[in-house]
């Protein structure tokens, strides 16, 4: 059982008070940041930096995402309980935990088969319990399409032509799309089988690996 001490609480509640003054207002996803027990996905050296507003390491070149950028993101995508969603870059598993706090039912999926192996023996032991598979996210999961919304949590060059095609009608694709340093973040709606786009933030992720990624 991991340990959620009465400081942890507070400084989550602190944590979603900065997420809200950043411009997150939908009180569904800063209850979901304020759930999850962000402190347990670190390692003890790292532990007193849990709450930060920063992305960590967490090995394998990848990275626990800035919980802002989460926020932003889950905060996108309009989220309803029961969307099925699927999540390209499972990494540490926060983000599934976020998405699974707001009711989602959630399909992940991590190129890198450490991350895949640890976090799926590690998730579950905080009671989140999405279905992770290991393989190419660029390219989906077709044998579970369509979703209602696909959350991409690493910068791609382009946006993979797999996951919209992957999209029921009136679903959604939140992605960062651009370099290896930067990326713009997309949101795609499927809308009469024609894609609408719309562009927000800058935004710095690890790289999208895969067939539709980066090689």
């Amino acid at each position: 059982m991991i340990e959620d001490s009465y400081k942890q609480r507070g400084l989550r509640n602190k944590l979603v008070k900065k997420m809200r003054e950043k411009g997150i207002s939908d009180e569904r996803v800063l209850e979901a940041i304020g759930k999850v027990p962000r402190h347990a996905f670190f390692d003890a050296a790292l532990l007193g930096h849990a709450y930060e507003d920063k992305a960590f390491p967490i090995g394998e070149g990848q990275t626990i995402s800035q919980p802002y950028t989460v926020a932003f993101q889950t905060e996108k995508l309009l989220i309803s309980p029961g969307d099925k969603v699927l999540e390209i870059g499972t990494g540490s598993g926060y983000q599934a935990a976020v998405l699974l706090e707001m009711g989602a039912k959630v399909y992940t999926i991590e190129y890198n088969r450490k991350l895949y192996e640890h976090t799926r023996d590690f998730l579950p032991l905080l009671g989140y319990k999405p279905y992770f598979f290991y393989g190419d996210g660029s390219k989906g999961i077709p044998a579970k399409a369509p979703y209602d919304k696909i959350i991409v949590t690493a910068g791609a060059p382009g946006v993979p032509t797999a996951l919209t095609d992957q999209l029921v009608e009136n679903g959604i694709l939140i992605i960062p799309v651009g370099d290896r340093e930067k990326q713009k973040m997309l949101r795609i709606t499927k809308k009469n089988s024609k894609l609408v786009k719309e562009e927000f933030d800058n935004f710095a992720f690890v790289p999208l690996l895969g067939d539709q990624g980066w090689k």
